[in-house]
């Protein structure tokens, strides 16, 4: 399955596999015909004359809370075929959309569209097609003249490069973010926080936890409900934010107060964010390791992994793969153990 999926080897704690570049993908099953640069199957078939492209925007757009929820409760593989069909739509019915009104609102719902697929590439691993989506996103919410997307999009390609440990390139996105005017408070907050994820890769503590702490008075009060068509930032939440500085407390020497964190805020996620409980899940058990507190890790390591074993996301492989390098010395803890012949027989079910 690694390989039919195109999951790359560290992420499951394999050797590297035959076909992995420096940027090696992951490729979800589409179906067959010919693929264009996004991994998407070409669209060539004719169009209905009678088609309304304001009706299928906004019919797209209704579907996408819908689309929000599967993938984060069963995971990335399992949306992107459905939100990539909308995509190739968007762009079929954009080709021949002449009018104003209904080319600005299939602009404004690709881009929806496309930055999601780019974050759930991402989820997966495949940094080169969430780039290449996040770009197209940009392009259609720049000529629909859509501040708010564009500023999403920034914080979006700054979390790309906190994924890949660019710091001065995450914080310079983030601040990008953060200059146009009449931003939403969670567009702001999503934006403050990533820059201060990129100070915690500079190991500037005090920076990060000062951009934390305005990120967290800004999401401090419920947000009022919008209209269907606003973009979503409803899981920028106080926990959202307290569980972003949590994980930068891991790397800057913290794991204690990373603990902490985890500890105090996984009761509160709701449980349709069965993806992002996994990735949590397995960065407290990094903690724990890091603090000496070796079964308790395994523990939620364990539990980490009765997740992705569902959701295939590769970011938490690589979060439980870091936990498995540093536990393979302590076989001697029943629990360890244990959570080291689960998370082989989980490598080996991806790897079959």
């Amino acid at each position: 399955m690694a390989d039919g999926l195109r999951i790359p080897g560290g992420m499951l704690g394999l050797a590297r596999r035959d076909w992995e570049t420096d940027d090696a993908p992951v490729a979800v099953p589409v179906a067959s015909g010919d693929v264009d640069p996004f991994g998407c199957p070409a669209d060539t078939g004719p169009d209905d004359d009678l088609t309304d492209p304001e009706f299928v925007a906004t019919l797209i757009e209704s579907q996408l809370p819908e689309h929000y929820k599967s993938s984060n409760f069963f995971g990335a593989r399992h949306t992107i075929p459905a939100v990539v069909q909308h995509a190739q739509t968007i762009t079929r019915l954009l080709e021949s959309a002449r009018a104003e009104a209904p080319r600005e609102a299939l602009l404004r719902t690709g881009g929806r569209v496309a930055e999601f697929i780019g974050w759930l590439y991402q989820d997966l691993g495949d940094f080169r097609r969430a780039a290449l989506w996040s770009d197209r996103a940009m392009e259609w919410a720049q000529e629909a003249a859509d501040d708010h997307m564009q500023s999403y999009l920034l914080f979006r390609k700054s979390n790309q490069a906190t994924a890949r440990a660019s710091a001065d390139r995450a914080v310079g996105l983030a601040k990008a973010a953060q200059r146009l005017p009449g931003l939403s408070p969670r567009i702001a907050a999503l934006a403050a926080q990533q820059e201060a994820q990129g100070y915690a890769l500079m190991r500037n503590p005090k920076a990060a936890l000062t951009r934390f702490d305005e990120a967290r008075a800004l999401v401090a009060e419920p947000a009022e409900a919008g209209p269907a068509t606003e973009l979503d930032t409803s899981y920028c939440t106080p926990t959202y934010i307290e569980m972003q500085r949590a994980n930068c407390w891991i790397g800057l020497g913290k794991p204690q107060q990373a603990i902490e964190l985890f500890e105090g805020h996984l009761a509160e996620l709701p449980q349709v964010y069965r993806n992002d409980r996994g990735v949590y899940l397995a960065r407290l058990a990094r903690a724990y390791v890091r603090a000496g507190e070796l079964e308790r890790g395994a523990e939620a390591a364990a539990k980490s992994l009765g997740i992705v074993r569902h959701t295939g996301s590769a970011r938490t492989f690589g979060e439980l793969s870091a936990v498995v390098d540093s536990l393979t010395g302590e076989r001697q803890l029943p629990t360890v153990a244990a959570f080291l012949e689960h998370f082989a027989a989980v490598r080996d079910q991806f790897a079959a």
